[in-house]
């Protein structure tokens, strides 16, 4: 692949030449860039598209709607080259509605084939003697202008990705691993954006919670909403109202003054002046109502039931374990958790009720059907 300089597309006219260009191709190279470490509502803010000729940087907050890209990236005979897609696909189904119908995860063909590094950076620097630049990664890409060398790096994300396609591609059919990979890359598209919530019991969660006396934890739960209706009315993402660590120290030392709230570590000048007599209230209101009791932790995957299931997950675990040993990959290739969970839970009897599990697939259904059923009946 050339190294020309990459394209900047802000406004309709490139678009559409980058759109005549890109739609002659039967493989697309994608990555996005957000604002998530700037905004409580993060958005995409970049969409860089790689082809063997040249390298796109698609600036989107330049631009309304985008639909000729989603009518692109809906088509089957057009592949979509990733690197970790899920959150890329989220974001753009999120923020454009766009659909997925044919994509390739070079992570997720890194863990298939058992590389120990499954990082691009690393990846690209093992396979192809290249280093990234990584000295943008906490860029706020929502800012404008881009500097020069934000686009440069952007544009590293997709410019080695078809390069590292034909690579993984290879090693998969040699592998025999091809059908599998594409199986996961299948699940992927049909990942769904669910909107933020807030969980109020989260605060329960940070480290250092548990150590805290009732009086203490019942402050740390004021201060944790209070940062969270600061977040959302900013657009700040939480740790940048104020961090953790500092939560959980306001939460013991419970300063009565605006002083002695400024006089801790992590208080800022922004945040003792914009809040800083909200958060003396919050203080208060915590003082008030201890929190004698954790709260329930955020919901999950329900907990298995009785003994029997839980001996079925054990064993279960323990046949993934050895086979991916023999695989040389981490567990979760074989199964996920989610999915071992599912079925010692469910009991399936037939190959066909372990393909109604949606977190299994059918795919692993059928490779691993008849072990499962085995173990999950008591064989070593």
């Amino acid at each position: 692949m050339s190294r020309r300089a990459p394209f900047l597309v802000t406004s309709q006219t490139p678009f559409d030449e980058m759109f005549a260009r890109l739609r002659t191709q039967p493989r697309i190279a994608i990555d996005t860039e957000a604002d998530s470490l700037y905004s409580y509502f993060d958005k995409v803010c970049l969409l860089q598209l790689s082809i063997p000729e040249h390298d796109y940087i698609l600036d989107t907050l330049t631009f309304r709607e985008l639909q000729p890209l989603g009518e692109l990236f809906a088509d089957p005979a057009v592949e979509l080259v990733f690197h970790a897609a899920e959150y890329d696909i989220l974001s753009m189904k999120r923020d454009f509605g766009f659909t997925f119908e044919n994509i390739f995860d070079t992570m997720v063909a890194a863990r298939i084939l058992g590389w120990k590094q499954v990082g691009l950076g690393s990846i690209l620097e093992e396979h192809f003697g290249v280093k990234l630049d990584k000295r943008f990664q906490r860029a706020d890409w929502g800012k404008r202008p881009l500097a020069p060398e934000l686009i440069e790096y952007a544009r590293d994300d997709t410019h080695y990705l078809l390069r590292l396609y034909a690579v993984q591609h290879t090693a998969l059919e040699k592998a025999g691993r091809l059908e599998e990979a594409r199986a996961e890359f299948a699940k992927l598209t049909r990942v769904v954006w669910g909107e933020r919530e807030f969980d109020p019991n989260r605060y329960a969660t940070l480290p250092g919670a548990r150590e805290l006396d009732p009086v203490s934890l019942g402050v740390l739960r004021e201060l944790y909403g209070l940062r969270e209706n600061i977040a959302r009315k900013q657009d700040r993402p939480p740790f940048k109202v104020i961090a953790n660590a500092t939560l959980l120290r306001i939460a013991r030392t419970q300063p009565r003054t605006l002083v002695e709230l400024s006089a801790l570590p992590g208080v800022g000048e922004w945040f003792l002046r914009r809040h800083g007599r909200e958060a003396l209230r919050a203080i208060e209101r915590g003082r008030e109502r201890p929190q004698n009791r954790l709260p329930k932790p955020p919901r999950g995957v329900p907990p298995l039931p009785d003994n029997a299931s839980r001996e079925r997950y054990t064993r279960l675990k323990e046949w993934r374990k050895t086979r991916a040993l023999a695989r040389g990959v981490d567990p979760d290739v074989i199964v996920s958790n989610d999915a071992l969970l599912e079925i010692a839970r469910a009991y399936p009897k037939a190959i066909e009720a372990l393909e109604a599990i949606p977190a299994l697939g059918e795919w692993k259904a059928r490779e691993y059907g008849a072990e499962l059923l085995r173990v999950l009946n008591g064989a070593k």
